[in-house]
């Protein structure tokens, strides 16, 4: 049997770690360095997939990530919604006492404020969640603590000192597990699917109002729309598109026809089935 070979940005125990686990049985996992190093691993080599974090329900789009979508056009094969908990981590012989910094990525430090603050730790950034546990493993301080996974603490041979830290509950992040072919299901009334489309529109007065009126004629929900500049400039804007439905659909073909009147470029990035965790 071949294994899923997988790719995503961030060290072994990220979150994205947590989430190839949960979606595939036991796959051949590639770590990368940066999200573009690790959309380059897919455009080059069909055999990967990608795993893609798009959004957080508390800090919103991850950067990059919608300029890196149109610049690679790899297909949404599907969605998968992550439960995000985060731990306060630290050497084996280290008790909370000892603690003074603590050491993360800037969104996860961002998400345990009341912790942080209460215990007066001083913050230390690091590029990944997992890669702070690493690096706390490597050292020698007692005296930091990490953010990260529990399988972080299991991968890196560290202690728990507290669990489920964030400030909010309910954290999720929405990933995409995206690769070089495209790979459309085919239609099942008794299924629900998204699609997820890039365009760019025309110059031209209530260009977005027009494109999107076929969504409301032909009664087609959408579940996202996000805007972002073209190639470091103000003069052009891509838009991003959620909308619940397949395209072999006929009220989504009119609308997306509508949508094409009014736009200078327009790609499907995929349609899949739609996670049951938006049934919740």
């Amino acid at each position: 049997m071949t294994k899923n070979k997988i790719a995503f940005q961030g060290e072994l125990g990220a979150y994205s770690h947590i989430a190839v686990n949960e979606i595939f049985d036991k796959p051949e996992i590639k770590t990368c360095s940066t999200f573009e190093e690790a959309f380059k691993v897919a455009y080059q080599d069909e055999a990967y997939k990608v795993v893609i974090p798009l959004e957080n329900s508390l800090a919103g789009r991850v950067a990059d990530i919608h300029y890196l979508l149109p610049k690679y056009k790899l297909q949404i094969h599907a969605e998968h919604f992550q439960a995000v908990e985060h731990n306060l981590l630290a050497k084996k012989d280290a008790d909370i006492k000892d603690i003074k910094f603590v050491r993360s990525h800037a969104q996860a430090i961002g998400q345990c404020q009341k912790l942080i603050l209460k215990k007066k730790y001083k913050t230390i950034v690091s590029a990944d969640t997992a890669g702070s546990a690493k690096e706390l493993a490597e050292g020698k301080e007692k005296n930091i603590a990490a953010i990260a996974s529990k399988l972080s603490a299991e991968i890196y041979d560290l202690k728990i000192l507290q669990e489920n830290i964030e400030d909010e509950k309910g954290n999720v992040t929405r990933f995409l597990i995206m690769g070089k072919k495209v790979q459309q299901p085919e239609f099942e009334s008794s299924k629900k699917y998204i699609t997820t489309c890039i365009f760019r529109l025309k110059s031209e007065p209530a260009a977005l109002y027009k494109s999107l009126g076929g969504f409301a004629t032909n009664q087609v929900n959408m579940t996202k729309l996000e805007s972002f500049s073209v190639k470091n400039t103000f003069a052009q804007t891509n838009f991003y598109l959620d909308f619940d439905g397949h395209l072999d659909e006929k009220p989504v073909q009119n609308a997306m026809e509508e949508l094409g009147f009014h736009t200078e470029s327009l790609d499907i990035l995929g349609v899949y089935e739609a996670s049951k965790f938006r049934e919740k």
